[in-house]
């Protein structure tokens, strides 16, 4: 099919796109009943981005969906955003904006393929099965071409899939390796099975941990689907808020966020929350994938000693294995996960810069730091708490 049948257009709002021709670019397994394999593209979850005004307004993430059409068939599409700042991604180019600027230029604004503050890996360039070869190159051109029509500074695409991260540089993409810590299901029969897959020492200190974080004076609880209410929504918007003011100093989500994401996607929604009385003082949301658990926000009003670690960490791989899927991301950063079993998983992202000088000076940076994150997650590995059976049979 020549590239000349094939249109881009971009759009400002979801409003102007159907939502089942999204879904088959971003979750075509959903029409063989399954869940999708992140619902983090679907048009439900970046409609209740742009709905709740999390988004859009004077978030600094403006909507410009990239759509490709044959006719009137959407053969792919993306969720591009014109940034006018760069909170919110976890991919941080802070250092190339600030270096940018003291040479003269504007780095802002910028455009952003990415799920809005959502640090998991997936498809950013979404189509059809049949029709992703012909759809991914022509997305790309198309980022590139309103980038520099725009005058824009630079294209990121961020935790992109690796099929993506391996054929965007033969389309003048630079490729950006990252790393966060994902815990895999060895096909587990229970928590015990996986405790026992660990260092006498590292299975100890996980034990001790869950023990210290039950004694906090009441119980916890997961809840899913229409079971989380309007009271679980306002107890977590507190510990969201709580999170967000020391984090990064203001939420990015808004609190209809959490009733839309409630209305239209609760069964795939997990949260975990710690009771006292009924009363929750600490809580956590997961999202559910077709093979997944993905840790998102978590929060609290009260402490307690290693709360934190169960309710985000145990409890996720209790459930995962409960469910029989395979792994559990739990975001970005945080090498104190390493001890609970959640090992380096490398993390891919796509960057185009618009000047060909400045391009060349990230393009080496990059080269740099690629090896120093390969150096560190082999160094992290070597940390892991899982049997080193020839040391295990000298303790």
């Amino acid at each position: 099919m020549p590239k000349s049948e094939i249109t881009i257009k971009i759009v400002e709002t979801l409003l102007s796109v159907n939502e089942n021709d999204w879904d088959a670019c971003a979750a075509s397994e959903e029409i063989d009943g399954m869940r999708p394999v992140d619902p983090f593209t679907t048009y439900r979850f970046l409609r209740a981005l742009e709905d709740s005004g999390s988004v859009g307004n004077s978030s600094g993430w403006h909507p410009y969906y990239i759509l490709a059409f044959r006719e009137n068939e959407l053969l792919g599409c993306a969720p591009m955003y014109i940034k006018t700042h760069s909170q919110g991604e976890y991919i941080f180019d802070h250092a190339w904006a600030n270096a940018y600027e003291r040479a003269g230029g504007n780095y802002y604004p910028k455009i952003q393929v990415a799920v809005p503050f959502t640090p998991v890996p997936g498809k950013r360039l979404l189509a059809k099965k049949e029709n992703q070869e012909k759809a991914f190159p022509i997305l790309l051109e198309g980022i590139k071409n309103f980038a520099s029509k725009n005058k824009l500074s630079s294209a990121h695409i961020t935790f992109c899939s690796f099929d993506e991260f391996k054929k965007g540089e033969s389309l003048g993409f630079l490729k950006r390796t990252s790393s966060q810590f994902h815990w895999s299901n060895d096909n587990y029969k229970n928590f015990q099975d996986f405790l026992n897959a660990l260092s006498s020492r590292k299975r100890k200190n996980i034990r001790k941990e869950r023990e210290k974080a039950r004694n906090f004076g009441g119980k916890i609880v997961r809840y899913s689907g229409k079971e989380i209410t309007g009271k679980h929504w306002d107890a977590f918007w507190d510990f969201y808020q709580d999170t967000g003011r020391r984090k990064w100093g203001q939420p990015y989500l808004t609190r209809s966020f959490f009733d839309i994401a409630s209305e239209k996607m609760s069964n795939e929604l997990l949260l975990v929350l710690a009771e006292i009385d009924g009363t929750p003082i600490a809580g956590a949301l997961n999202f559910i994938g077709m093979d997944a658990l993905y840790g998102r926000y978590w929060g609290c009003t009260e402490n307690y000693s290693n709360l934190h670690f169960e309710i985000c960490y145990y409890q996720a791989i209790e459930y995962a294995i409960e469910n029989c899927l395979s792994r559990v991301e739990a975001g970005a950063q945080g090498d104190h996960k390493l001890a609970r079993g959640y090992m380096p998983s490398h993390t891919y992202s796509l960057h185009w810069i618009n000047d060909s000088g400045f391009s060349k000076a990230v393009a080496q940076y990059l080269d740099e730091e690629r090896r120093a994150v390969g150096r560190e997650m082999e160094i992290l590995s070597d940390y892991g708490p899982f049997k080193d059976l020839n040391l295990e049979e000298r303790e």
